[in-house]
């Protein structure tokens, strides 16, 4: 099972909708994790459409970014008010070093809620002693524990039951400026699809081709870089960067676009790749149009996501 951790920006957030419209093994093969940074109609529209296609998600209650740090509350009202007749999610903690000192509050807010959901799921951001591990697990309903293996050591994960365990990790290369990515070419991104069960896990999850830096902030590019993964010969994915030539200025980000753009659909072309995101790509290259920057952000996660669900 794949469960891709998503920011609740916008257009993350479009692209999990639309998924849902043409992915017909989109409910059995993920459980996307959503961390709300507003209560937006965007957010609303996004849960609507997942449950309506009884999909299975977990929605992060106590965010670590954006505007709504510290407003748990409001997310509570905002589920009970979309997902008032669905109860296929989950309720997501993320677990960080501050934690341990409110375990009986954190029971005790989490059995009050009045919510119908199905049950917990844990993001060990960092870790938490095996004494309150069994204080949480012994009083609420913990169905998936997610681990992000950069934050943890080796061992913390066996700690866990094997039917409950979700690895998480940051695999994408996020570089300072844009135009950096012209040096890098291609990086190397994770071959979890294909190992995490035989290591001893029920899923996996990533931050797709966004990375877990966060940032609310939004400014021109001097450089249009575009992000597509791809399963490379040794069955590893792989991330192609195609980048905008004329990157002197942050004049004439169309024109940027369109430089990066033709880049990514000759080499789609050459070697055959296929998903629908690929397809609005190839669309937007033949009609000379520039959506926004927006939905280049949507369309990368949306081609990484069908990479994923094809070969799971």
């Amino acid at each position: 099972m794949y469960f891709p951790y998503v920011r609740g920006k916008q257009f993350e957030l479009i692209a999990l909708r639309e998924l849902c419209g043409f992915l017909p093994n989109f409910s059995t093969k993920i459980s996307p994790v959503i961390e709300p940074i507003k209560g937006s109609s965007t957010l609303k529209s996004a849960l609507k459409t997942l449950a309506a296609k009884n999909v299975n998600f977990s929605v992060i209650i106590n965010p670590k970014v954006g505007g709504l740090v510290g407003e748990g509350n409001k997310i509570i009202e905002l589920l009970k008010d979309v997902l008032e007749h669905y109860n296929n999610y989950q309720i997501a903690i993320i677990i960080d070093s501050k934690i341990e000192e409110q375990i009986p509050a954190l029971i005790e807010g989490i059995n009050n809620l009045d919510l119908n959901y199905q049950g917990v799921t844990l993001i060990h951001n960092s870790e938490i002693s095996e004494v309150s591990i069994a204080e949480i697990q012994n009083n609420i309903n913990v169905t998936y524990n997610i681990i992000y293996f950069s934050n943890t050591s080796r061992r913390y994960y066996r700690l866990f039951s094997e039917e409950s365990r979700i690895s998480l990790d940051d695999y994408f290369k996020d570089m300072p400026r844009n135009a950096d990515y012209l040096e890098v070419g291609e990086s190397p991104f994770s071959e979890e699809y294909s190992f995490y069960k035989d290591e001893g896990f029920f899923g996996f999850s990533d931050f797709l081709t966004v990375g877990d830096n966060y940032s609310d902030s939004g400014f021109l590019p001097r450089a249009v870089a575009m992000h597509l993964s791809y399963i490379n010969a040794s069955g590893k994915i792989m991330v192609k960067h195609f980048v905008s030539d004329s990157n002197g200025d942050v004049s004439d980000i169309g024109g940027k676009f369109a430089e990066a753009l033709e880049k990514l659909v000759n080499w789609c072309i050459s070697n055959d790749i296929n998903t629908q995101a690929v397809e609005v790509y190839k669309d937007l290259h033949n009609r000379g149009h520039f959506p926004g920057l927006g939905t280049l952000k949507k369309l990368s996660i949306m081609h990484h996501i069908e990479l994923i669900v094809d070969k799971i």
